[in-house]
């Protein structure tokens, strides 16, 4: 059945659906930049790995080990003075939960020095929520920024809190291009799809 939604499917950016498209999208970007760029330049598909805590809703997974109990067979009477531990019975708790992130990216490289030129960046949802993936990219976006490495941020998603930029960007989808010569000032383009 096709998509109802005109445009961009917002089913995309499900949690369980996204990597598979993230994927895509980069290998097939590198697959078209890389007989641009060539002979002077390769693309190299890059990954940046961090923990994020779950929320307890999001808790997708199954243990590594699980504890069955058995019967208990009756033990032989004692007849010495022992001390005795009651157990009490025990109370569930809920402990915080992890996922190891990895996130995927391009780098545009020279073929002499292996000197990065162009990091591109096709946004996930975790670059855009409140957390640790935001933070880890923003940390990179900001050692970019702070290089003359040209920048290339795609962000197809609707969801989540656009990356800073002056003025605001308007427009659902953006493509940012930052030449590194050019700073600070970077060109979006930027569309809605209704």
């Amino acid at each position: 059945m096709p998509s109802p939604f005109p445009g961009m499917d917002p089913y995309l950016e499900r949690r369980n659906v996204w990597p598979d498209v993230h994927s895509a999208l980069i290998v097939a970007t590198r697959d078209a930049l890389a007989p641009q760029v060539a002979p002077a330049y390769y693309v190299a598909i890059e990954e940046r790995m961090y923990i994020v805590a779950l929320d307890s809703a999001e808790l997708i997974g199954c243990p590594e080990v699980a504890i069955v109990t058995a019967p208990v067979a009756a033990q032989p009477a004692i007849e010495a003075e022992t001390a005795t531990a009651v157990a009490s019975v025990p109370q569930t708790v809920v402990l915080p939960q992890f996922e190891e992130m990895h996130e995927r990216y391009l780098e545009i490289r020279d073929t002499q020095m292996h000197a990065v030129v162009t990091a591109m960046e096709i946004l996930s949802p975790s670059n855009k929520a409140p957390g640790e993936g935001r933070g880890a990219y923003e940390e990179k976006r900001r050692q970019v920024l702070s290089t003359l490495t040209n920048l290339v941020e795609i962000d197809l998603l609707r969801g989540g809190r656009p990356m800073e930029m002056q003025p605001p960007p308007q427009g659902d989808y953006r493509i940012l291009i930052r030449a590194g010569w050019e700073r600070p000032q970077a060109r979006l383009y930027a569309c809605s799809i209704r």
